[in-house]
């Protein structure tokens, strides 16, 4: 289930491949986090985990300018930032033959 809240959910694991099946294996994707020593390996592993955020080594800081939404069954799009003004645009492709 999604969960909604100031809730830390923790779940064993045996590797770091273990641990991104466990947290992609779900057909949510709204935020997810890592505690790290290693900033680089919590990148590494951010950039596996299939959320639309990702926080490393405490909450989430969001800035207007800064997209906010889920993956999957997560959220309907993307909200502040570019992004999420382009969710407001309808977008028109023009082919035209023009004269000249």
């Amino acid at each position: 289930e999604e969960v909604f809240g100031p809730v830390l959910v923790m779940i064993p694991y045996d590797s770091e491949d273990d641990a991104v099946r466990i947290a992609n294996n779900s057909k949510y994707g709204l935020s997810g986090g890592v505690l790290s020593a290693d900033d680089d390996r919590a990148l590494a592993i951010g950039r596996r985990i299939r959320t639309g955020t990702f926080s490393i080594n405490g909450g989430n800081y969001f800035t207007p300018d800064v997209p906010f939404g889920g993956y999957k069954q997560s959220g309907i799009g993307r909200e502040m930032g570019v992004a999420g003004l382009e969710e407001f645009l309808e977008i028109k492709a023009y082919a035209a033959t023009v004269k000249g």
